[in-house]
């Protein structure tokens, strides 16, 4: 296992290890825990969890919220499993190294409020694959597929719950067409741009399982100044954890 780098939230409160050199978290997935964290669901299931740190930050928030994350690489389960256990939070987070198609209500045990996944973008015949397996693993369609992402999510959501998933702007149209044909209805999208001047990359979709057609399109969400430094929106969110 590469050597560990050590990050921390929340004023210290919250510590988080991931891998040196190996497939590292980004701030796509510190976006989709706030916006998961709006909502004070009482079960998730974070799918691809990596390093778990959305499971971290939304137990931490929430205390009264229980999280499976599912990781299919067993070194970044590990990880996880060590970033909750140092965290005291192994009663309220379940590390599940596992092929998230083979997940079962049996596994988690019952259906959830919300399943949240921030998913490989990447299609597998298309751009570079990265020569570190685990990145290519955790940026191309590999091991796992949107579909697969969107047949697990509706298996394992409760009636009315919720679908949460940060996602290219350039596969919007797949993503909505398969999330509304599975009947995981998207209901609110929020368009996440690097700069003010530039176009949308990333998108924060949510949809309700059997949910009634109808959509609302958040404010934008600025990631950067001209300058190069966080918008004041991020900086509170990085303020706050």
């Amino acid at each position: 296992m590469n050597d560990l780098t050590y990050d921390s939230f929340f004023n210290g409160k919250l510590q988080v290890m991931q891998q040196q050199k190996g497939y590292r978290f980004s701030i796509d997935a510190v976006l989709l825990a706030r916006h998961a964290g709006l909502y004070k669901t009482k079960t998730i299931v974070d799918l691809g969890t990596g390093c778990g740190i959305i499971p971290l930050i939304l137990a931490f928030e929430n205390p009264n919220t229980i999280i499976s994350g599912i990781e299919i690489q067993k070194d970044l389960a590990d990880i996880a499993v060590s970033n909750v256990a140092v965290n005291k939070m192994k009663e309220r987070i379940n590390i599940l190294c596992q092929d998230m198609k083979t997940l079962t209500c049996k596994d988690i045990p019952k259906p959830v409020d919300m399943v949240v996944t921030n998913p490989p973008y990447r299609k597998l015949n298309s751009g570079r694959i990265n020569p570190d397996s685990q990145k290519a693993v955790a940026r191309h369609e590999i091991k796992i597929s949107l579909s697969d992402v969107l047949l697990t999510a509706k298996k394992m959501l409760d009636i009315s719950g919720i679908f949460l998933i940060i996602y290219p702007v350039e596969r919007l149209t797949e993503l909505l067409s398969m999330m509304h044909n599975l009947k995981l209805e998207p209901k609110y999208l929020r368009m996440i741009y690097s700069r003010y001047n530039s176009d949308a990359k990333l998108v924060i979709a949510e949809g309700v399982k059997g949910g009634q057609p109808g959509i609302k399109i958040g404010s934008p969400l600025v990631i950067y100044e001209s300058e190069g430094q966080y918008t004041d929106e991020v900086n509170k969110i990085f303020m706050q954890y």
